[in-house]
């Protein structure tokens, strides 16, 4: 079966504070997107398509420069209207391949190879037309919620805690923003993800609520290590994550 990842690398960064790309803010001296890659391609994949936007030739020099004899794909965001958008774009390079899409983040460098070996084992396993990686946090405030069935056996959906109710406030198990889909089931799903929400975008969490509703299985695999799916969004979390990798 193919596998294939798209690794979502259009952002701007705003709250880092600084002109450079998010994603090639250096931890421990390169790039963090560059960490990304090394573990996307330790799994071997039939394709891997990154998403640049917001200063993409910036990126694609970055990444070029470090990965010269590897073939990677690009597809550019703009303008930049949400996850679901920047993997939307990825659908005309996955054209005529079939199997299974990894949909990493180029500002979460810490997963481990095996953390998502283990995901897509699952995924597999189970049959899904979505599995997600997920954890659980003491304070779970800026993050997704992963919403279940009242028996905790099945995922409905992943509520944005700017559109959370009261209730779904209160659950501390997050979306890590790593999944696995199964690819036809993903890009038919991303055709009828609709912008109305809070921040008028295209979430890609809004599939896993779409193939729940068509009675689609969709998964969640707890890491055991929150560490590896910590997201970078301030100087103050790039310099706890390369605290992290030199310890």
């Amino acid at each position: 079966m193919t596998l294939s990842i798209i690794v979502m690398a259009a952002g701007k960064g705003t709250r880092m504070k600084s002109e450079l790309p998010k994603v090639l803010h250096p931890i421990a001296g390169r790039p963090m997107i560059h960490f990304v890659i090394d573990t996307a391609l330790s799994l071997n994949p039939s394709k891997i398509v990154i998403i640049v936007g917001h200063l993409a030739e910036s990126v694609k020099e970055s990444i070029q420069q470090e990965f010269q004899s590897v073939v990677l794909n690009y597809a550019l965001q703009s303008p930049q209207l949400g996850t679901g958008h920047a993997v939307m774009q990825a659908q005309k390079p996955l054209e005529g391949l079939e199997g299974n899409v990894i949909v990493l983040s180029g500002d979460v460098p810490l997963t481990a190879a095996e953390t998502l070996q283990s995901l897509l084992d699952y995924h597999i396993a189970e049959k899904a037309a979505a599995t997600v990686l997920t954890a659980r946090l003491a304070d779970p405030t800026g993050y997704g919620r992963i919403i279940r069935s009242d028996d905790g056996s099945r995922v409905l959906r992943i509520i944005e805690q700017k559109d959370c109710t009261p209730e779904e406030n209160l659950v501390n198990e997050i979306n890590s923003g790593i999944y696995v889909f199964d690819k036809k089931e993903l890009f038919l799903a991303l055709g009828r993800v609709s912008n109305h929400n809070a921040q008028k975008e295209y979430y890609l969490t809004d599939v896993l609520g779409l193939l729940s509703d068509s009675k689609k299985k969709i998964c969640a695999v707890e890491a055991q290590n929150f560490n590896e799916i910590r997201g970078i969004n301030t100087p103050e979390q790039l310099k706890e994550a390369e605290d992290i990798l030199l310890a």
